[in-house]
């Protein structure tokens, strides 16, 4: 077998995020966008020692497992994968993949615990090996993931779910009609219109089918990434999925001088005009206009003007309230996210109890709760009644103004939120931590943060990730330094889709005690949803 070769064959699995693995008796190739049990064409790309990367050409065979796409654009729009599986499936596939990853993080942490003990002496080493936790303790439950992570728990809704979409300006076909969607699944040019896209509700379909009408309709020229020319770029949507109130953000270029025989603020007038003439189901709270000129193709902020109301949006999460602007992260699921941070604070408040606790240092009794990566504040929040103070790290300055603002909204007062890079911000707060909640974003915390994170040696570390991968390559260093896994599951967060989010409680000394009773608690209070 070579490159370029074309070749056809059954997907055996699916590792994550979406490569399936095919075998013939060259070795394995990996496709990615495959689903198991299909029988695929595939054309052969990179090659090295039995394992080769191929591009999926065409699904000769569905597998017996699928059923009709609700969607148009399935296989085409880069957005959802595994939408013709049934949910129970999905929700199966990802549950293998975590714990593959999970594991393969473990393992892995084992053997650099002993290659630490290699280098010890007789002594050292016979310690090590009667220590709970230790290398001669090969039933301990942290080394199996079986033992510790509890399943994925599923989207309560998996249709209409997002509360955050951002849409793209461009034409489907070179030189065609104005569309705004996703881009094209392998594509960095070409957009699959989303009018009829299922994981948002029917005021996003709305307003995207009137927003490419009404430019379309006035000869509105997209930007060309090539050329770098061109008007409208993005179309940013967030919708609270429990307040209902709608935030648009219109994003386009400064170059004013293409827009067709009009000024710009008629334009802007205009649509906004034409939105409010919408009969939507939600609020619309407020429609901003945001300048970008940046080459790269993402929503960079370069000044922001409201159109029309406020602008933020707020959404209601497990009886707090928070402020939402344009640009904070908040989780694209209120749905899930409510699961996800009733775990965690179901975890956080177990570990924190007296019992399991011993001594704490601070004069109150309760600890001193690190949040990095915090965002708009939300888990500080939530977790702030067991909390003697929270500190919470977020690098984008709007969601720090944010979170400040739903701590007085939520009257939390024991919550302080610092704006800053989690790696410089660290060596400047004077209060250590007694627990740490790690958010970081999808590549996972900086390489060389985490070793002044471990420096803090807290008895607990809460880390939640949205790309399991990430927390696979974490896991390891938590274990050299002596973390183990005592809880975890996953939320699926991102119906459809390959993501998943991951939530693991870590803990340093006495490996285990409380295990059973946190999965006990963490299953009853789930039962409401």
């Amino acid at each position: 077998m070579k490159k370029g070769d074309i070749i056809e064959g059954v997907i055996e699995e699916v590792s994550f995020p979406n490569r399936g693995i095919l075998r013939n008796d060259w070795g394995e190739i990996q496709v990615k966008n495959a689903i198991q049990g299909q029988k695929v064409r595939v054309r052969v790309g990179k090659k090295r020692a039995k394992k080769a990367e191929a591009t999926l050409l065409e699904v000769v065979e569905p597998s017996p497992d699928e059923l009709p796409s609700p969607c148009p654009q399935f296989g085409k729009c880069g957005g959802c994968t595994y939408l013709t599986l049934p949910y129970d499936k999905e929700l199966a596939l990802k549950q293998v993949q975590v714990m593959r990853l999970l594991q393969a993080g473990l393992d892995e942490g084992r053997r650099r615990l002993a290659a630490q003990s290699a280098t010890r002496d007789a002594e050292d080493e016979q310690t090590l090996s009667s220590e709970p936790g230790g290398l001669g303790h090969l039933d301990e439950p942290w080394m199996h993931v079986t033992r510790w992570f509890e399943g994925i728990h599923a989207s309560p809704r998996i249709f209409g779910f997002r509360n955050k979409m951002e849409f793209t300006f461009g034409d489907e076909v070179k030189d065609g009609p104005l569309t705004l969607g996703m881009h094209r699944r392998g594509s960095y040019h070409d957009i699959c219109d989303a009018g009829e896209c299922v994981i948002v509700d029917s005021d996003y379909r709305q307003i995207v089918n009137e927003t490419r009408t009404f430019f379309a309709d006035r000869s509105v020229p997209f930007y060309h990434r090539y050329q770098q020319e061109g008007y409208l770029r993005h179309l940013l949507v967030r919708k609270a999925s429990h307040t209902g109130e709608i935030l648009i953000d219109l994003v386009t270029t400064s170059q004013t001088g293409v827009l067709p025989g009009m000024e710009e603020e008629t334009l802007l007038r205009d649509y906004v005009s034409c939105i409010q003439d919408l009969h939507l189901e939600g609020e619309l709270t407020g429609i901003l206009h945001t300048k970008c000129d940046s080459i790269a193709d993402v929503v960079s902020d370069e000044g922001t003007e409201i159109l029309y109301g406020r602008g933020y949006f707020e959404e209601s999460l497990l009886g707090l309230k928070f402020v939402v602007t344009p640009f904070s992260f908040f989780q694209t699921n209120s749905y899930s996210a409510e699961i996800l941070y009733t775990i965690a604070r179901q975890y956080i408040t177990e570990a924190v109890k007296p019992e399991q606790r011993g001594t704490v240092p601070n004069e109150a009794g309760r600890p001193v709760i690190y949040d990095l990566y915090c965002g708009t504040g939300t888990i500080s929040q939530l977790v702030a009644p067991v909390a003697r103070k929270v500190i919470g790290v977020e690098i984008v300055p709007e969601a720090v103004e944010a979170a400040r603002e739903n701590a007085i909204r939520n009257h939390v007062g024991n919550c302080e939120f610092i704006t800053g890079d989690v790696l410089k911000v660290l060596d400047e707060i004077e209060e250590k931590p007694d627990l740490i909640i790690l958010d970081p974003p999808r590549d996972g915390v900086h390489p060389k943060a985490l070793p002044k994170i471990l420096d803090y040696g807290v008895q607990y570390i809460l880390y939640i990730s949205c790309k399991p991968t990430s927390l696979a390559r974490d896991l390891p260093v938590f274990i050299e330094a002596g973390y183990r896994p005592i809880a975890g599951t996953s939320v699926d967060q991102f119906v459809w889709s390959a993501n998943v989010e991951t939530i693991v409680l870590l803990e340093k000394g006495n490996f285990c005690r409380h295990l059973k009773a946190a999965k006990h608690s963490i299953s009853g209070v789930l039962q409401r949803f």
